[in-house]
Order: structure tokens, then C-alpha cells, then sequence
């Protein structure tokens, strides 16, 4: 599969974590890269609810306000 990460891949780029930084910073390189998928995943469902918003005053907006005219 192409740009599909595998059990093998997975463990070879571990290894060459652990190589690079050592063992002492595994910790805090994760609580790290942690922190930045659950800022980025907060971002993102703010910008969706933020578009949400827009949409449905748009809509509302759009829709007409008096049918009988």
C-alpha cells in the first residue's frame, strides 16, 4: 500500500527515535506531540462549528421573510 504505515514501518522509525533523542526524552517528546494533535483537533472542531454558524445564518438570511408578498 502506498503511504500506508505498517507494523514494520512503525517499529523502524521508533528505533530511530529512540536512536536520535534517547530514551530520557521519549516522554517528553510524546506529552509534546500530544499536546499538538489535541490543540490541532480543537482548532479544527472550532473552525467547523465557527463555518456551522455562518452557514445557518446565511440560510437564514437568504430564506424569505414574508411568503405572502
Amino acid at each position: 500500500m502506498i503511504g500506508g504505515l505498517g507494523m514494520p514501518e512503525l517499529i523502524v522509525i521508533l528505533v530511530i527515535v529512540l536512536i536520535i533523542f534517547g530514551a530520557g526524552k521519549l516522554p517528553e517528546i510524546g506529552a509534546g506531540l500530544g499536546k499538538g494533535i489535541k490543540n490541532f483537533k480543537k482548532a479544527t472542531q472550532e473552525a467547523s462549528d465557527l463555518t456551522s454558524d455562518k452557514t445557518e445564518q446565511l440560510e437564514e438570511n437568504a430564506s424569505p421573510k414574508n411568503k405572502n408578498a
